[in-house]
């Protein structure tokens, strides 16, 4: 039982890993090949792992059994937690470093939760809120310093926009799974937005990209097609089946604890693999973005643990 607990907990720390390595990936790639190509590559491998996963589950036969809207609802989480977070993701690692770029990270989980109380009515703890704030401003720190020249300030300017569509599109995909998507595993989830996303990206790439960006990509070095596998059996096959396994073993709340590791494993890896520079404003951003994301997510425990012990009759009471 322990080793099995042991060996849970160690692929939740690979795949915090490969999580954070993916920034580094991503930017071998973004400046090699065309972004919306490229993003469609990794997705359509990635799915391609995903269905026989499907498969080997014994899954695929639910799919006939999802509703209209639970399709309309996957195509949804689709264009916002594939495309258009791809898309965000691709772009920005144009312009900016990839450590730098990790750290956006720290502030999916605080957009999602002040969200979740304007919407859901969840109620925000104090350690959530400081958790959120802590973040936020280790984030501003970490991302939009550094910079010693005016156009390098402006395309890291441009970039930290960028970057701040990645967390909206994250932040929605997660929504819209919390309002639509009541009743789909996890594994259908993420394996038919996959797909969606893959040919939504594919479709948008030959439309504004073209097919020359397609021919130009057998030109890329072999460092950025190893990425690229990288990116899409790593830290999308690979990194999901590991924490779908820890959060059946250890329940969701454990295993998104892991997550807090990403942005540690993504300027560490930036810092090894490319050589990017790791000034003070980094650190510091860096250390408080990642403490504001440890005490949300030991808030949002709390936060449960209060819940589950209210009686369901005060439960239901609540506004």
């Amino acid at each position: 039982m322990k080793n099995t607990l042991m060996a849970t907990h160690l692929r939740l720390v690979g795949m915090a890993a490969l999580w954070g390595a993916s920034w580094s990936w991503g930017k071998v790639v973004a400046q090699s090949m065309a972004p919306l190509a490229a993003a469609s590559l990794r997705f359509l491998f990635a799915s391609v792992v995903l269905v026989l996963w499907m498969q080997r589950a014994s899954a695929l036969r639910g799919l006939k059994s999802l509703s209209r809207n639970q399709w309309l609802g996957l195509a949804a989480a689709a264009l916002a937690g594939v495309f258009g977070y791809s898309s965000f993701f691709m772009l920005s690692l144009q312009l900016v470093p990839a450590g730098k770029a990790a750290i956006v990270v720290t502030l999916n989980p605080g957009v999602t939760l002040l969200l979740a109380a304007i919407l859901f009515r969840e109620h925000l703890n104090p350690a959530i809120l400081a958790g959120m704030v802590l973040s936020a401003i280790g984030a501003y720190i970490a991302i939009g310093g550094g910079s010693s020249q005016a156009s390098d300030g402006a395309s890291v300017g441009f970039g930290g926009l960028l970057l701040l569509g990645c967390v909206a599109c994250w932040v929605a995909y997660t929504l819209i799974g919390r309002l639509v998507l009541k009743g789909v595993d996890a594994l259908t989830t993420t394996t038919v937005t996959t797909v969606i996303g893959a040919l939504m990206l594919l479709l948008t790439s030959l439309i504004v990209e073209g097919v020359p960006a397609w021919q130009k990509l057998a030109q890329a070095p072999a460092s950025a097609w190893g990425s690229l596998l990288a990116l899409a059996f790593g830290a999308t096959a690979i990194a999901y089946a590991w924490y779908f396994e820890g959060v059946k073993a250890l329940g969701a709340g454990a295993a998104s604890g892991y997550i807090t590791l990403v942005p540690v494993f993504g300027v560490l890896f930036s810092s090894l693999w490319l050589g990017e520079a790791t000034p003070a404003n980094l650190f510091i951003g860096a250390a408080l973005a990642i403490s504001g994301m440890a005490m949300m997510h030991v808030g949002r425990r709390r936060a449960e643990q209060a819940t589950a012990k209210t009686p369901k009759t005060l439960r239901s009471t609540r506004p």
